[in-house]
């Protein structure tokens, strides 16, 4: 199959964001994010539409797993995967999958006791790496308030590293309503703000990192709006012992996750 297979033509279209939210579907490229893909099928998680990848011996593994699962499996040109990439060096594994259409009460109706939510993060190699972190914390959804990024941009994808896959990604453009579902499901408003009175050593020495938390980070240029800001019950930094002027997005994402993680567990234990 060639790039100019009408096939190949309609996935190219998920590049953009516009296709992917006019076809309901979305691309995840590499093995990684096409094996968490294909497991999450299986699992009845999420169906995958289709999966492309060109003749070599390591997809083999991939394509077995796909047809296992009834998913069509279709050979493609070492041209054809590159115009189904948006990396510098394709890696010729690329499957189609539905655009989860998760509505902020169904994330949080397990009411999970950690929660991020972004608010304006515009970068999507950010964006993926906190719902990668988010997960690695253990954190119960991702929810992507305002103008942020689609989490379902290639670049975002990538960056979660099948961590999209484990959990519940919400979408709402109304900041408000989404820090109002967050605190109607028993969550406490955090934000991350590196100009903060308060940090996380002091938050945890008083106990609060213990309480079922919304961690909101706002974007790496211009951190959270005052009018956001209003909303939260508090607001604190990261502590900087070094001489280092602040930290990027994900990383003060990671810590501050892996604060509130430890300390829940600590209150569990």
């Amino acid at each position: 199959m060639t790039e100019r297979s009408s096939r190949v033509a309609v996935a190219r279209k998920l590049t953009r964001r516009a296709g992917r939210e006019k076809a309901g579907a979305f691309l995840a490229e590499g093995a990684q994010a096409v094996g968490e893909a294909l497991t999450a099928h299986a699992d009845g998680v999420l169906r995958v539409r289709d999966v492309f990848a060109t003749e070599q011996p390591r997809h083999a593994e991939f394509l077995d797993r796909a047809r296992a699962v009834s998913v069509p499996v279709h050979l493609v040109t070492e041209r054809a995967a590159a115009s189904l990439s948006e990396t510098v060096t394709p890696q010729g594994l690329i499957a189609v999958c539905d655009l989860p259409d998760t509505e902020l009460s169904a994330a949080l109706a397990e009411r999970p006791a950690l929660v991020v939510v972004l608010v304006g993060v515009a970068d999507p190699g950010n964006a993926g790496t906190v719902v990668r972190v988010a997960d690695a914390a253990g954190a119960g959804a991702v929810l992507f308030a305002g103008d942020t990024v689609d989490a379902y941009n290639g670049k975002a994808v990538r960056a979660s590293t099948g961590s999209l896959f484990h959990l519940p990604i919400a979408r709402d453009r109304d900041v408000s309503a989404v820090l109002a579902a967050c605190r109607a499901a028993g969550l406490r408003l955090v934000g991350a703000d590196g100009y903060a009175t308060g940090d996380l050593d002091t938050a945890d020495r008083a106990g609060e990192l213990a309480q079922p938390t919304a961690w909101v980070f706002g974007s790496e240029a211009h951190g959270l709006p005052d009018l956001v800001k209003s909303e939260l019950d508090s607001t604190l930094r990261v502590p900087l012992y070094g001489r280092a002027e602040s930290l990027n997005l994900a990383t003060a994402a990671a810590v501050c996750l892996y604060a509130s993680a430890r300390a829940q567990r600590r209150r569990e234990a």
